[in-house]
């Protein structure tokens, strides 16, 4: 994923001078993670610009810079680190095309590493996108796949509002084919990765390879699970997680982090209020636990595994 998100920045950089990236250590050293790796070198420091310890003052620029007609990417360096930003993006960027009727545009994208799996501390293994989600005036997408990452980065660029743009960490190095051909779907549209007719599974980001391996197993019991990747997080494609639960009869919603007031909250809300007579199970919700991310030695029992998401599913059943 990481060198899918290099090459969505290349490429969206060759087709418009005006998209520059900013962040802490995005120059040289490429970011922490690398995935700003080498495109200093092809376009210079004055669109891949490294910026001081001030998360605050990137997003602020950024907005400036966008209202002149750029189109700014910036990176956050750990998903704990965007909260000096907070109020930046809540209080203005997510504002700007409001206050002015729809006559200005904010193309201004923020890329979060997020989520656990990487042992690492707090402020470093967070999902906070639940703050942003919540937020009128943002898009918030999650890719779970290089294929996905390479397309979405260059759509979220495209667009004239603001997207926080979750990137999840844990699926940046393992390997996966990208068609860069045609995206295949639009930016906001969610998909079904895998078929099933006994229970529905939807979850985003790195959640996503675990409901896969859930599937897995599942199937080793003759039990299918419909698989669904919500791609975006605001807005949600219902469509296919309605038609998917008109299918089963049952849903399992999944999300590292704490379940309360959460993504996985409104996905719950809205099936049982627009699927209702469809359902033969509660509406069941895996997650991380309502407690700030523990240290990295126990961050394992924290975060959604595959046995935890089919003792959900073995719950859906059960009804």
């Amino acid at each position: 994923m990481t060198k899918a998100l290099n090459a969505g920045l290349r490429q969206a950089m060759l087709n418009d001078p005006k998209v520059i990236l900013m962040g802490e250590d995005i120059g040289p050293l490429g970011g922490v993670f690398r995935v700003t790796e080498g495109l200093i070198k092809e376009f210079g420091d004055k669109r891949v610009l490294d910026t001081p310890l001030a998360e605050s003052g990137i997003i602020g620029t950024a907005i400036g810079l966008a209202m002149r007609g750029f189109r700014p990417v910036c990176e956050i360096q750990f998903d704990g680190f965007v909260f000096p930003g907070f109020d930046q993006i809540t209080s203005q960027l997510a504002r700007m095309r409001n206050r002015h009727e729809g006559g200005l545009i904010m193309p201004v994208v923020i890329r979060i590493p997020y989520g656990g799996h990487i042992g690492s501390v707090e402020h470093h293994q967070e999902s906070p996108e639940a703050y942003f989600a919540h937020t009128p005036g943002l898009r918030v997408v999650s890719p779970s796949n290089p294929h996905d990452a390479y397309w979405m980065m260059q759509q979220a660029i495209e667009s004239n509002d603001p997207v926080i743009f979750f990137e999840p960490k844990s699926r940046y190095w393992p390997k996966g084919e990208v068609v860069y051909a045609e995206s295949g779907i639009p930016l906001h549209a969610s998909r079904v990765v895998r078929t099933g007719s006994d229970v529905t599974v939807v979850g985003h980001g790195a959640m996503v390879s675990v409901l896969l391996q859930a599937a897995e197993i599942a199937a080793t019991e003759g039990i299918t699970l419909e698989v669904i990747d919500l791609r975006s997080i605001s807005p949600i494609d219902f469509g296919p997680i309605l038609a998917s639960v008109e299918k089963t009869g049952r849903l399992v919603v999944a999300q590292e982090a704490a379940g309360f007031v959460s993504v996985g909250s409104e996905i719950a809300a809205t099936v049982a209020e627009r699927a209702y007579y469809s359902l033969e199970a509660p509406v069941l919700r895996v997650s991380g636990f309502d407690t700030p991310f523990p240290p990295a030695a126990v961050e394992t029992h924290f975060l959604p595994s595959p046995d935890r998401i089919l003792e959900a599913v073995d719950r859906a059943l059960a009804y």
